[in-house]
């Protein structure tokens, strides 16, 4: 039998855990599972150079072709796979190839901004945010950002200062009244993250059963 996914949209702040609670979904549901991030659908740039690249605000949702997620989300929802855009951190633009998305019987969405627009949340069936300290989620943006997408130090404090902060402030903070689910301290919470598998397994369950 043929069951509606079940859509389960993390929220926080960068670098806040989410990444952490997702591997751990993903160690728990396997095949069971797939995510899709709201990273992929940063706009295409290939028009500005890679400095004028590296200027840009990421962090204000008009960053995102968020209408192509939706689009893509609505797709999975109705059991079809969808092909979606790569974004290369490393040179702010996407990439000419793109990535086969499967329908599963969890899908999960990530991003900082997942929760802010008002058609994307509704497609969710739990919507949850993770919430870390301020100062934790910079020291980890800064290795992160300079092990894996080859910044230097002076380039993540700048985009932390100018735009990351004012953006969370405005735009990502807000967002955390719209979740189901709100996990502090990120993936270091083992309660919090051992409830959220139990409920996911028993919306499989659910499924299963065609309840």
């Amino acid at each position: 039998m043929n069951t509606v996914p079940y859509l389960v949209g993390i929220a926080g702040g960068s670098a806040s855990g989410k990444t952490t609670i997702i591997k751990k979904l993903r160690d728990i549901f396997q095949d069971d599972i797939t995510l899709i991030s709201h990273d992929y659908y940063y706009w295409t740039h290939d028009d500005l150079s890679l400095e004028e690249r590296a200027k840009l605000n990421y962090d204000h949702p008009q960053s995102f072709e968020t209408s192509k997620l939706i689009e893509d989300l609505i797709a999975l929802k109705q059991g079809h796979a969808v092909d979606v855009p790569i974004y290369d951190f490393t040179l702010h633009t996407r990439k000419k190839e793109t990535l086969r998305i499967e329908s599963k019987p969890v899908i999960l969405v990530e991003g900082i901004l997942i929760l802010e627009n008002a058609d994307l949340r509704d497609l969710f069936d739990l919507k949850v945010f993770v919430d870390t300290d301020a100062d934790e989620r910079l020291l980890r943006r800064i290795v992160r950002d300079t092990q894996e997408r080859g910044r230097s130090l002076e380039s993540v404090l700048n985009q932390y200062i100018t735009t990351v902060k004012p953006m969370h402030e405005e735009f990502v903070a807000p967002s955390k009244k719209y979740a189901d689910v709100i996990i502090p301290r990120g993936g270091k919470n083992a309660p919090a993250v051992k409830m959220l598998i139990e409920y996911i397994n028993t919306m499989l369950q659910s499924q299963e059963q065609g309840l």
